[in-house]
């Protein structure tokens, strides 16, 4: 039987730890058991119990306050999890070798580790040699995200990592529940994006002339491949929790020896869901 993990990814504050909490909750009352290993060793507290914390193993703190090293917090970070990478061992030990685990991997927050670091991609590769099927989860702050600049950044972010790490990848857009109405509706075109009538938004805003064709082959990449999508995550609502672990049970293709799902007939379930999702909540 094969074992399945999520790498939940994000800027700092995107919510990771909260949507591991969350998540957790969501798959309890589904009578699903779901583990989580936090690899931050930088966290300071968290909301759900722990199969394993890197903290036992490095811890920044430690990383910092040692005088031979003198590395400042993001230096100490990459050396954690440089230090991690070399004992892999450890991680080993503590997931165990039980069968149809299903884990989330609660990753730190700096960027680097998904752009020109290889510990990210050596972790995928472990896992996968442990005969995990792994999926990365991309979170984003909806609140950073209702103005088209701030979203190209954001999509370029999850293009980083999704080129750097090689797996399947679903987008999050969460803190959905701390918008206004007003928000909720203007950010339903950044969900499933034109980029060129994004583009043409924010025409206004160019102050140069290089820039906007910089700006304008960025669209072009991101829309002519459709390479990004993202889906809402409000965790006061079940229904939108459930859209999400969907599309990640089906990237990883979850209890495939139980039922087989056909990907047309599960996409169009979930678009009829994420549809009534912001019906529901238009109306509020």
């Amino acid at each position: 039987m094969p074992r399945y993990a999520q790498l939940v990814m994000g800027p700092a504050g995107s919510g990771k730890s909260t949507y591991c909490a969350t998540m957790v909750q969501h798959c309890e009352a589904l009578h699903r058991s779901v583990q989580v290993v936090n690899l931050d060793p930088a966290a300071e507290h968290f909301n759900y119990s722990v199969m394993a914390d890197i903290r036992e193993l490095i811890e920044v703190d430690d990383v910092m306050e040692d005088d031979s090293l003198r590395f400042g917090p993001n230096g100490g970070l990459v050396f954690c999890m440089e230090y991690f990478a070399n004992n892999f061992d450890w991680l080993e030990s503590c997931l165990g070798h039980v069968e149809d685990d299903y884990i989330l991997f609660d990753c730190p927050g700096q960027i680097e580790l998904y752009t020109h670091l290889p510990v990210m991609k050596q972790l995928v590769q472990q896992l996968e040699q442990w005969e995990f099927r792994v999926c990365g989860v991309f979170l984003v702050d909806s609140q950073f995200m209702v103005e088209s600049f701030k979203f190209i950044s954001g999509i370029l972010a999850a293009l980083s990592a999704m080129i750097s790490l090689e797996i399947p990848q679903v987008n999050i857009m969460t803190k959905m529940d701390l918008l206004s109405k007003k928000a909720k509706k203007e950010i339903e075109k950044f969900l499933d994006p034109d980029m060129y009538s994004l583009l043409d938004d924010s025409t206004s805003d160019f102050r140069s002339k290089k820039f906007k064709k910089l700006t304008k082959a960025i669209c072009g990449l991101i829309d002519d491949y459709s390479m990004v999508r993202f889906l809402p995550y409000d965790q006061s609502d079940e229904e939108s929790m459930n859209i999400v672990l969907q599309h990640i049970d089906f990237a990883i293709q979850y209890g495939e020896d139980l039922e087989f799902k056909e990907p047309k007939e599960q996409e169009d379930e979930s678009s009829s869901m994420f549809d009534e999702y912001f019906q529901e909540h238009q109306n509020e």
